[in-house]
């Protein structure tokens, strides 16, 4: 990739990647294909631990530019743009190419005054706002964990995570490399993303109650058509359909942490009636809410039955 294309990215402000919490895990790790809808220039508030399975092509992280190959090993910070670009052949596409873990490392901090271990994490964590790349057996070790932590349930998930994390803590000095440069400053629209933020606090202080297009169409000075078509073009996503994405995802965290009704938490999560909220759990989830509690409740259980012993 010639260094005019990297200049190309600096210039074009990178799009927000929209995170949704999932309700039975602390991060979100997941494998796609490629290419994909979201392997493009973007950033997001979480970190993000990513791996290459297969193929080859250049990742640009901030203004850094490199080669990468099949088990790289990358981790991520906040808000700093990136993109791994593939070399394809005309028609080719990979399967399964990427696994991607992302977390919210503000909040594992958070935890210190209760996990003051955790207190561990934050060299790494301020390393990684220049983005890091990993080799030698420090790569080996995570790409093993990346691809058990896939098929890893419950409390074990969560051990298999924080040992990932553990390794490229303790990566040595050679087999850890500084991405962007000291002084990069990301390029994005301040003016766009401080609309951003506000449409986002609108949506979570109202999440629960009677979330209106128009009232933050109007907060932000913009038309209604105007305020969706910036939302869907800075996000990806439309905002009345991320109201629902985050509203079944609240649903779901009570389906599994609490025993109340159904009933009960279509309207703590903002819905009006029953026929909607179980509509849109459908959309989302592609089952019912009370399907969705029993068969994650019995998944729970099979996995704890299969556990030999020395796993508790």
């Amino acid at each position: 990739m010639p260094i005019s294309r990297a200049k190309l990215f600096e210039h074009r402000p990178a799009e927000l990647e929209v995170i949704l919490p999932e309700p039975d895990h602390c991060f979100r790790w997941f494998e796609h294909d490629y290419p994909y809808d979201l392997a493009r220039w973007n950033h997001h508030p979480e970190f993000e631990i990513h791996l290459i399975r297969q193929g080859s092509g250049k990742l640009v992280a901030g203004d850094y530019i490199g080669a990468f190959s099949a088990g790289h090993v990358a981790l991520i910070g906040p808000d700093l743009p990136h993109d791994w670009i593939g070399e394809l052949a005309p028609g080719e596409y990979l399967s399964g190419r990427d696994v991607v873990l992302q977390f919210d490392g503000a909040a594992l901090l958070a935890l210190r005054k209760t996990l003051p271990e955790l207190g561990d994490l934050q060299p790494l964590f301020e390393r990684a706002r220049r983005g890091l790349e990993f080799t030698g057996d420090t790569a080996l070790q995570a790409a093993h964990l990346m691809e058990a932590i896939g098929a890893a349930h419950g409390l074990q998930r969560l051990i298999l995570f924080l040992q990932l994390l553990d390794t490229l803590k303790n990566a040595p000095t050679q087999q850890a490399k500084a991405l962007a440069s000291p002084c990069y400053a990301p390029t994005l629209d301040a003016r766009s993303a401080e609309r951003i933020n506000k449409a986002f606090d609108y949506l979570m202080r109202e999440l629960t109650g009677d979330v209106r297009l128009s009232v933050i169409a109007q907060q932000l000075e913009m038309s209604e058509p105007g305020f969706s078509r910036f939302f869907k073009r800075n996000t990806g996503h439309g905002f009345i359909d991320l109201m629902r994405k985050f509203r079944v995802q609240r649903a779901c965290r009570l389906l599994l942490q609490s025993d109340m009704s159904v009933a009960d938490i279509c309207f703590e999560v903002g819905y009006a009636n029953l026929s909607n909220f179980n509509r849109h759990f459908r959309i989302e989830m592609h089952q019912t809410p009370s399907d969705y509690r029993r068969e994650t409740a019995m998944h729970l259980f099979q996995h704890i039955e299969k556990m030999t012993p020395n796993q508790f």
